[in-house]
C-alpha cells in the first residue's frame, strides 16, 4: 500500500470523516447539507457531492452508482424524517446485495432520550434495512467504525451499513491525526472458493448430465464473474438463462444463451419458446440467484426432477427453496474452478450435442421474434411498449445501459431489448421492485459511467414519485435519456386485479399529464410521441443532444407484457 503522510493533528472531526471517505476510494458522496460539518470538508478531500432532492431517491442512486462502478456507493441523510426516507433505497440494496453505506446524522449526544428535535430510535428504523449498523461514540473511533461499515458491506454477500453519527461529534474541532492507509471501498474485497471437493461433485454431474442447464442471477455481476462463466459456457457446452437482475451476465447473442426465464414467459415473451428446455433440464447450476418468487415463476418453474447446483456467496442462500448440492463461496472463483474441473472430464458427449442444442435455442429465437412482430413492428396509435423497445433496440450498442423502473417497465425491458456483451450494463430494481426508482438509478448509473449512455424506460406512475430528480439530473449536467411510458393507468396493479379478483379498484387510473411539459418546465428537453413513426427519430436526437430528455410516449392501455400468470385471461 502506498505511504499516506498523517493529517494535521488539529484537524476536525468531520475532515476525519472526509479523509476515511477518500481513503476508500470514495468520490461521490449523496446528500443534501446535512451533515452540514463533512460537506464543508469533502471538497478538500476532492469528493464531490451529489445533492437529491429527497432521501428515498438519494439512495437508490447511490445503489445504482455501486451497481456500475463496482465501488461502495455512500448516501447522508439527516436525523428523523430524512432518515425515514433511506428505508425503501436500503431495503433495496440489502434485499439485492449492493454494498451501500449510509452516515445518518443522531441528535447531540447531551440530548439523547430527551424529545430532542426530530429525535428518533434510529436502530429500530434501520434494523430491518441493514446488513450491519453502529452508532459513533467518540470522535477517536471515526477510523475505526468508518472501515468497519466498509467492511461490512463489501464483504460476503454484500449490502447496505448504516453508520450514526451524532451532531456534536461531527462538528468536533480537533480529532487525532490517523495514519491508515487500507483501502475498502470496492468490491468484493474478499473472495473465498466453494469446497474443492464439493466443485469436483458439481463437475462430475455437469459432465454426465444430458440436459444440463446454468441460470445465473445478479451475483455474477457482484461477482464480476462474467468472464468466468462465459469460459464455463463455452468450455462445456452448457445453455444459460438468466434471472431479471441476471440479464446482461452472458451476452444474449451467444448461440447457447436462452435470455430471461421467470414469471414472464406468456405469449410474445422472450424465452417462451425455450421452454421446454428447462422443463428438460436434469442438472441446473444456480449461479448467484436467490431462487425468489418471480425468478421461479413462484416456484413452479424448475422442474421437480432435476439435479440442483447452488452456487452462491450467502450459505443462508443455497438450499433456501430447492434441496441442492452446496457450493458457497464466490462466483467468479468457484466457475473458474469449476470449469477447470471439467476440463479434466470427458466432455465429448456435450460437445456432440451442442449442434442440436444451439438450433433449438435458434429456433426459440426465431418463433419468439415470429410471435412477437406484430406489435414489435405495429403502427397502431396509442402506441404499443413493444415497437419503442423495438425501435430503441436497433440503436443500443454493447455500452448503452440500460435502467427500467419497477412493474411492466422492468418486463418490457428484460423481453425486447437484448444484452449484447457481457456485464452490467441493465439495471432494474428487482429487490424490493420499488415504484419510482428508475430514473433516481439512471442519474446514479450516470455518474458512475460519464461516458455511457444511459437510457431510462419508467411508466408514467413510477415517474409521478420522481419528477424533481430531473432537476437533480440537470444541475449536474447528467444527459439521460428518459421514455415514459404514458397510459394513463397503473397497469400491472389493474391487470392483475382482473386476473385475482374479476375487477379492479378505481385507483388505477390517471388524469392525462403533459410529461413533455414538466421535463421543458425544469430547464430539461420535453418531446411528445403520438406516432409510431416518430419514436426512432426522437430517440437518435435524444441521444445526440447532449441534454436531460424526457420522451412522453403516449401508449396502449392495454397493451401487457407476458406474464405467465395473466394468460388466458386476456384477448
Amino acid at each position: 500500500m502506498p505511504d499516506r503522510k498523517p493529517l494535521p493533528s488539529n484537524q476536525s472531526a468531520a475532515q476525519t470523516f472526509a479523509g476515511a471517505l477518500k481513503r476508500h476510494g470514495v468520490e461521490i458522496v449523496f446528500g443534501q447539507s446535512i451533515p452540514s460539518a463533512l460537506f464543508l470538508a469533502t471538497p478538500d478531500f476532492a469528493i464531490r457531492q451529489v445533492t437529491y432532492r429527497t432521501e428515498n431517491a438519494g439512495a437508490v442512486m447511490a445503489d445504482a452508482y455501486a451497481r456500475i462502478s463496482h465501488k461502495v456507493g455512500v448516501v447522508t441523510a439527516q436525523n428523523g424524517p430524512a432518515a425515514t426516507l433511506l428505508v425503501p433505497g436500503l431495503a433495496e440494496s440489502l434485499t439485492a446485495s449492493v454494498p451501500v453505506v449510509a452516515l445518518v446524522q443522531d441528535v447531540d449526544r447531551r440530548a439523547a432520550d430527551k424529545n430532542a428535535f426530530q429525535e428518533l430510535n434510529q436502530f429500530d428504523l434501520f434494523k430491518g434495512v441493514s446488513k450491519w449498523m453502529r452508532k459513533i461514540g467518540t470522535s477517536d473511533r471515526i477510523d475505526d467504525y468508518v472501515d468497519m461499515a466498509f467492511t461490512a458491506a463489501t464483504t460476503g454477500r454484500p449490502g447496505p451499513a448504516v453508520l450514526l453519527v451524532p451532531y456534536d461529534l461531527i462538528n468536533e474541532t480537533s480529532v487525532a491525526a490517523s495514519s491508515r492507509a487500507e483501502r475498502l471501498g470496492s468490491y468484493p474485497i474478499d473472495r473465498s472458493l466453494a469446497d474443492p471437493a464439493q466443485i469436483e461433485r458439481a463437475a462430475d454431474l455437469l459432465a454426465k448430465a444430458k440436459r444440463p442447464l446454468i441460470y445465473a442471477g445478479g451475483g455474477v455481476h457482484s461477482s464480476g464473474a462474467h468472464d468466468a462463466l462465459a469460459a464455463l459456457q463455452e468450455t462445456a457446452h452448457l445453455p444459460v438463462a438468466t434471472t431479471t437482475m441476471g440479464k446482461g451476465t452472458v451476452a444474449e447473442t451467444h448461440p447457447l444463451s436462452l435470455g430471461v426465464i421467470g414469471y414472464f414467459m406468456g405469449p410474445r415473451g422472450m424465452t417462451r419458446y425455450q421452454r421446454p428446455l428447462i422443463d428438460e433440464a436434469d442438472v441446473i447450476l444456480l449461479v448467484g440467484n436467490r431462487t425468489n418468487q418471480n425468478g421461479t415463476d413462484s416456484w413452479k418453474l424448475l422442474p421437480k426432477g432435476a439435479q440442483i447446483i447452488h452456487l452462491d456467496i450467502d450459505g443462508q442462500e443455497v438450499g433456501r427453496n430447492y434441496e441442492a448440492l452446496r457450493l458457497v463461496g464466490d462466483a467468479k472463483l468457484t466457475l473458474q474452478a469449476l470449469t477447470e474441473a471439467l476440463r479434466k472430464r470427458d466432455l465429448a458427449k456435450r460437445k456432440a450435442a451442442r449442434a442440436a442444442l444451439e438450433g433449438r435455442i435458434a429456433d426459440g429465437r426465431r418463433r419468439h421474434e415470429a410471435e412477437a412482430q406484430s406489435m414489435v413492428h405495429s403502427d397502431a396509435a396509442p402506441i404499443r411498449p413493444e415497437r419503442v423497445m423495438g425501435e430503441l433496440d436497433k440503436i443500443l450498442t454493447p455500452d448503452h445501459i440500460v435502467v427500467a423502473d419497477a412493474s411492466y417497465s422492468s418486463i418490457w425491458s428484460a423481453n425486447f431489448l437484448h444484452a449484447r456483451k457481457a456485464g452490467q450494463r441493465f439495471l432494474t430494481p428487482r429487490g424490493m421492485a420499488g415504484l419510482g426508482w428508475g430514473l433516481p438509478m439512471a442519474i446514479g448509473a450516470k455518474l458512475a459511467r460519464p461516458d455511457a449512455p444511459v437510457f431510462c424506460l419508467a411508466g408514467d406512475g413510477g415517474f409521478a414519485h420522481v419528477w424533481s430528480e430531473l432537476e437533480t439530473a440537470r444541475r449536474n449536467k447528467l444527459p439521460v435519456v428518459l421514455a415514459v411510458l404514458n397510459n394513463q393507468i397503473l397497469g400491472y396493479q389493474k391487470d392483475a386485479e382482473d386476473v385475482i379478483f374479476g375487477d379492479h379498484t378505481s385507483a388505477v387510473f390517471f388524469e392525462p399529464v403533459d410529461h413533455a411539459m414538466i421535463a421543458r418546465a425544469c430547464g430539461c428537453r420535453g418531446i411528445r410521441i403520438e406516432r409510431a413513426q416518430d419514436i426512432a427519430p426522437a430517440l437518435q436526437e435524444a441521444f445526440a443532444s447532449n441534454e436531460v430528455t424526457v420522451l412522453d410516449i403516449v401508449t396502449d392501455p392495454a397493451a401487457r407484457p407476458p406474464i405467465t400468470s395473466f394468460e388466458g385471461h386476456f384477448e
